[in-house]
């Protein structure tokens, strides 16, 4: 009887504790899928690739990366929200799919607030205005010039909605008549780029940095408010000659809706762990990315207003949803 009322104890007191105390004292058991939106070598991967190795480390499974680039992030989101709300599933991800896509899409299949739970802000980031050499310009003021010359005749690439939103803005900001064509992720901008197959691009750091340290591409401007570090030379779009532009975008990670909130602890501790420690706060500067660490619930208030935020600068830009 004593060992039958020792059992019945012990239920008694893990039911008291709820089914999400009991998952994270042994999540997790298995492997970690972590869902990209956009391809390899892009700054969302190289990131999540850095993050994961780190929490493969402490957490003691391994982190598995599944890149969904297209469609703008929404192939990836989609399938991020659909996934079973178990803390196996985990979404790198960035503005583009959380904040952006409700302004540039009429209709999108998942809903970037109700259909998921914040984990932890990740980073911030700035984009690099580049072009190809064989362009023959070597600053902003000279982009602009040779697109009004030849109105209609010059085109960027974007392979997400801080790229896109970034070269819209250019265009409305410069007066400038110039043609998007968009990319299933920016590595492959850049490479058409490269090649000479388009005119120009607002592209992440990580991608084009090593491009223009080697002499491919020429970088003419930074899209944040302040120059980066890593190419001090390098002025503002807004120092170049379009005053007032500015535009950054962050990165972070989340789950799908219901992940029990032990286990969204659980992963916010041991992200912003991560994010704190000297060796990847070197790391991601040298890539061009600025570290955050936050709750949950600051992230959720980041999303909520940055909606709007993206909203007003979509239609200041003249970008009708598609």
């Amino acid at each position: 009887m004593r060992t039958l009322h020792r059992i019945a104890v012990l239920l008694a007191t893990a039911l008291a504790s709820g089914p999400s105390t009991i998952h994270a004292q042994t999540y997790p058991t298995k492997p970690i899928r972590a869902i990209v939106p956009f391809s390899a070598g892009s700054g969302t991967d190289v990131l999540t690739r850095m993050v994961g190795a780190k929490m493969a480390e402490s957490l003691g499974q391994q982190v598995v990366v599944d890149n969904r680039p297209g469609a703008s992030g929404i192939i990836a989101a989609e399938a991020a929200a659909k996934a079973p709300a178990d803390g196996y599933t985990l979404f790198f991800t960035s503005n583009t799919t959380q904040a952006a896509n409700p302004s540039l899409f009429v209709k999108l299949p998942y809903d970037p607030v109700k259909d998921f739970t914040p984990i932890a802000p990740l980073a911030t980031a700035a984009n690099l205005l580049v072009v190809s050499p064989s362009l023959g310009v070597s600053t902003v003021k000279d982009l602009i010039q040779l697109a009004k010359t030849h109105p209609g005749k010059l085109n960027f690439a974007y392979g997400s909605s801080l790229s896109r939103t970034n070269g819209e803005m250019f265009k409305s900001m410069a007066g400038i008549d110039i043609v998007g064509v968009p990319y299933k992720s920016n590595p492959q901008g850049v490479t058409d780029l490269i090649a000479g197959h388009v005119s120009m691009m607002f592209t992440d750091t990580i991608t084009s940095l090593h491009h223009v340290k080697a002499g491919k591409l020429t970088a003419l401007g930074i899209g944040s408010g302040k120059r980066s570090t890593l190419l001090p030379d390098i002025p503002t779009v807004a120092e170049a000659g379009v005053p007032g532009y500015e535009l950054t975008g962050w990165l972070a990670v989340f789950a799908p809706a219901g992940t029990p909130d032990d286990v969204v602890a659980k992963l916010n501790t041991e992200i912003n762990r991560i994010m704190g420690s000297p060796d990847i706060r070197e790391r991601l500067a040298q890539q061009g990315l600025d570290p955050l660490t936050g709750t949950p619930g600051q992230l959720a208030a980041l999303v909520r207003s940055e909606i709007p935020k993206w909203a007003k600068v979509i239609k200041e830009a003249g970008i009708k949803p598609e």
